[in-house]
């Protein structure tokens, strides 16, 4: 099955208002800026989506990519670990303002809760976070001598993810330390979109070196020169 979207525009057409977006990276390492950046296009030219919900490791930098999202009007809500990053105003000045919401979750406990939607496992037991207002009123349980919380899985609608590798029927690879998130989320959402920098023919990518099999990629556009977020932060770069 060829999976090739056109554009970056057409890879995004279906995501709805009100829906929950997984996007991956760790910074700027492996985030998918060309389509979230088409998603902002469709919302200025089309007002939607809007009220998302959005789930990454932090709440954007500078005025481009995630922070671009939130300046524009489009998320109601983070789920994320690092909401205050050095350059994190388009995410504090709607937060002060009471115009979006924050789920704060500890960074290893977000990329578990992720995986474990992948996994199939509906709730786990961690450690991390017990006896904080972090864990305020989820069940708790003691194993060998030791407190833990029980924590539900983390799901999505669609996520929003960069390879570097990708054949038509969406197969992909990653590049260095752009592999982070990426590959959890994209077993973790119902739909996912992948962008990569080299689309390639079925059957050229040699089988060991997948990471992510198509079965988890719902569609894959290639963006040849795909921006860094540092970059354009650097820059001053306004979206």
């Amino acid at each position: 099955m060829n999976k090739t979207s056109p554009s970056l525009a057409d890879a995004v057409a279906d995501i709805p208002d009100g829906v929950q977006v997984m996007i991956g990276g760790f910074g700027g390492s492996g985030a998918p800026i060309e389509l979230i950046h088409a998603l902002i296009d469709r919302f200025r030219a089309t007002g939607s989506p809007k009220n998302l919900t959005v789930i990454n490791n932090n709440a954007g930098n500078g005025a481009i990519g995630i922070a671009a999202m939130i300046k524009a009007g489009m998320v109601r809500k983070m789920i994320c670990s690092f909401p205050r990053s050095s350059n994190a105003e388009a995410f504090n000045e709607k937060y002060l303002a009471g115009e979006i919401e924050l789920d704060l979750i500890p960074q290893g406990t977000l990329a578990e809760r992720i995986r474990a939607r992948g996994a199939g496992i509906p709730a786990f037991y961690t450690p991390t976070s017990f006896g904080t207002e972090l864990a305020e009123g989820k069940p708790t349980e003691t194993f060998d001598g030791k407190m833990y919380v029980q924590e539900l899985w983390l799901k999505a609608d669609f996520a929003l993810i960069k390879g570097h590798d990708g054949d038509e029927t969406g197969n992909l690879t990653y590049r260095l330390a752009g592999r982070n998130f990426n590959p959890l989320m994209a077993m973790a959402a119902d739909r996912t979109i992948a962008q990569v920098s080299n689309l390639r023919a079925p059957g050229s990518i040699d089988p060991e070196a997948v990471v992510t099999p198509g079965i988890f990629v719902d569609k894959i556009v290639e963006v040849p020169a795909p921006q860094q977020e540092e970059v354009l932060v650097r820059r001053g770069v306004v979206y």
